[in-house]
Formats: C-alpha cells, sequence, structure tokens
C-alpha cells in the first residue's frame, strides 16, 4: 500500500495537512505550500481497481504569532480527480477536516487536484459565525433577565393589592362601615 502522507499547505494564512494512502507500492511524502486561490495537482500511477483514501486537515495560520489556529468554519478542500482518459472519478468539496476516497477503473496517470475552498469570504463566514454565537447567547442572558425582572414584578403587584386590600379593610372597619 502506498502512502503519500504529510502534505502541507501553507500561503496566505492557510494550510491543509494531507494525508493520502495510495494501494500500490512504497511510501512517499509530499510538502506543499498554495495559496488561498491555487490548484495543485498530482500525477500518480495507480493500478486498475485500487482504492485511493486521502485524509486531510486544514489549518489557518497566524501571521503575527506564527502559530497555526484550530480549523475555522467555512474552510475546506475541493478535491478533484481524473482518469488516464481525462474522465472525471471524483470531484467533491469537503470539509475542514476528513477523508476522501476513490477507486481506479483504468490503470495509468491519475492526475488528483485540490484547492482550498478558502478566500476572504471564508474568514468573513467564519467570523460571522462567532458573531452570531455571540449574539444568540446574548440574547438568550438578556432573555432569562426580562423573564427573572417579570416574574418579581409580578410578585411586587400581587403582595401591593394584597397590603392595599387589608389596609382599605381595617380602615373601613375603623369607619364602623363594614
Amino acid at each position: 500500500m502506498a502512502g503519500v502522507r504529510a502534505g502541507l499547505l501553507r500561503a496566505m494564512g492557510w494550510q491543509v495537512l494531507l494525508l493520502l494512502a495510495l494501494c500500490a507500492t512504497g511510501a512517499r511524502g509530499l510538502y506543499f505550500h498554495i495559496g488561498e486561490t491555487e490548484k495543485r495537482c498530482f500525477i500518480e500511477e495507480i493500478p486498475d481497481e485500487t482504492m485511493v483514501i486521502g485524509n486531510y486537515r486544514t489549518q489557518m495560520w497566524d501571521k503575527q504569532k506564527e502559530v497555526f489556529l484550530p480549523s475555522t468554519p467555512g474552510l475546506g478542500m475541493h478535491v478533484e480527480v481524473k482518469d488516464p482518459d481525462g474522465k472525471v472519478v471524483l470531484s467533491r468539496q469537503y470539509g475542514s477536516e476528513g477523508r476522501f476516497t476513490f477507486t481506479s477503473h483504468t490503470p495509468g496517470d491519475h492526475q488528483i487536484c485540490l484547492h482550498s475552498n478558502s478566500t476572504r469570504m471564508a474568514l468573513f463566514a467564519g467570523g460571522k459565525l462567532y458573531r452570531e454565537e455571540r449574539f444568540r447567547l446574548t440574547s438568550e442572558s438578556t432573555n432569562q433577565r426580562v423573564l427573572w425582572w417579570s416574574i418579581a414584578q409580578t410578585v411586587i403587584l400581587i403582595l401591593t393589592g394584597i397590603w392595599q386590600m387589608r389596609h382599605l379593610k381595617s380602615f373601613f372597619e375603623a369607619k364602623k362601615l363594614v
């Protein structure tokens, strides 16, 4: 079983860790950089009826801290595989971390192309999801406070009514009207 292990994609703030396990002989590793909108293709000779499995992970590169950040929602990979005849075997969008598989039905050089779906819009989407989550939590907290304030007002209103009825009853009893 051949393996393409540890491909690293890091440019324009993005990295993809790619682990491909190719069912052929030997094992090889790949390390590569790719930009946000770049496409990276590899040509692999794959025998007939061979299952190919690829594992990957995308991460955001923090230029200021020079570290990789955990995966951001909205990031992912697009994988496209073509057989030796140029026919598309696989063309699919995947999430920020995952696995893709395909089976070769024709022996020969297969073209495996990867590109990140990350753009400035993905960053915007990730930030938007974060803001939406914060807004939801703030709304739930505010809703809870309003509920308790309403309950407190109702209790105060009922207690005030009871006090007024007792006070008026004692007033009318003192005047001998009741």
